[in-house]
């Protein structure tokens, strides 16, 4: 498997906790590395992003001579770093770039949208403290965000958004379809997110799932005060189905909320379990569901580290049939 994303020097997020998570799950991790974070438990103090050309050699260096059974993307900083993963994936995948397909169609799904392995996007736009993960100034930002949007949704098996990327993602949406004045949607942040309710949620997944994959509109940030439940929606689009299983599926995923201290790198870890368990050959749905019960076990059984909220127990068992 091929993690592409950021690396963490506190080893809760980012690079680290994915190549834990592929060994926990019995796959073997290979890594593009996009940027380089200085950063703990508590902030995020610098960030050094990887020349995009230095991130493609790498994606070719270890896909040239291993392969890979499926591919997660976290944290890309810039468009540059965007555009540079999106072409070297269509050039060892074989998928049409975006501009090259007739006007509605999308890439065969399946086995992963590119046409031959799984690729899960995570969207990682802030730290868990708010420090921003794509570029800081507002036209960069944006721009990063078109060239998600338009390079990668197309060729990815599912994006798995927390509730701020979700809001941001279909801003930029809205924005693109918008005339040219159309106000920049705000950073999105951890904190202060108001509760949207699982409807609002699944309207804006169907809005991403518009562009070709499926869609894990996480649940974790949409919570009341009070509430001791936390709800995670997966859609599969009609143009994510396969075989005689298409047209639009709704899952709902529902699992009690942890109090845990533990809550560094969660959606980084999600994700990549959620690759791990498909390149086993997993469907989308069980692959998902058995995702979110590793990251719950190891956010229980994780030790206090650091001052800040703690790296999860990475190398728990995962539950079910994978090595």
């Amino acid at each position: 498997m091929l993690t592409i994303a950021g690396s963490d020097s506190g080893g809760g997020a980012g690079i680290q906790a994915d190549l834990k998570t592929f060994a926990a799950h019995g796959v073997y991790g290979l890594s593009a590395v996009t940027a380089i974070t200085a950063q703990n438990t508590r902030e995020v103090r610098a960030v050094a992003p990887v020349e995009p050309a230095m991130v493609a050699a790498q994606i070719d260096a270890v896909l040239d001579d291993f392969g890979a059974d499926a591919v997660k993307i976290g944290m890309l900083w810039s468009a540059g770093t965007v555009r540079a993963v999106a072409a070297r994936l269509r050039a060892h995948l074989g998928a049409a770039p975006a501009s090259a397909r007739p006007p509605g169609e999308t890439p065969a799904a399946g086995g992963g949208r590119a046409g031959r392995m799984p690729i899960v996007l995570d969207p990682v736009l802030a730290a868990g403290t708010g420090a921003p993960l794509v570029d800081t100034t507002d036209a960069a930002a944006a721009e990063a965000i078109a060239a998600l949007i338009e390079e990668l949704l197309p060729l990815v098996t599912v994006v798995t958004p927390n509730l701020p990327e979700l809001e941001r993602l279909v801003g930029a949406l809205a924005a693109a379809s918008a005339p040219p004045a159309a106000p920049v949607p705000p950073e999105p942040s951890s904190r202060g997110v108001e509760p949207v309710g699982e409807a609002a949620r699944l309207g804006m997944a169907r809005l991403l799932a518009g562009r070709g994959p499926a869609v894990l509109a996480k649940g974790g940030h949409d919570l009341e005060p009070e509430s001791t439940e936390v709800v995670d929606l997966l859609l599969i689009g009609e143009a994510a189905g396969s075989g005689d299983l298409g047209g639009e599926r709704v899952f709902r995923f529902v699992g009690p909320r942890l109090r845990a201290r533990a809550a560094h790198g969660t959606g980084c870890t999600l994700s990549a379990a959620v690759a791990a368990r498909l390149a086993t050959g997993e469907e989308l749905a069980a692959a998902v569901g058995g995702a979110i019960e590793y990251v719950r076990r190891a956010m229980a059984s994780a030790p206090r580290l650091g001052g800040g909220p703690s790296p999860l127990a990475h190398f728990i068992r995962p539950l079910g049939d994978l090595p």
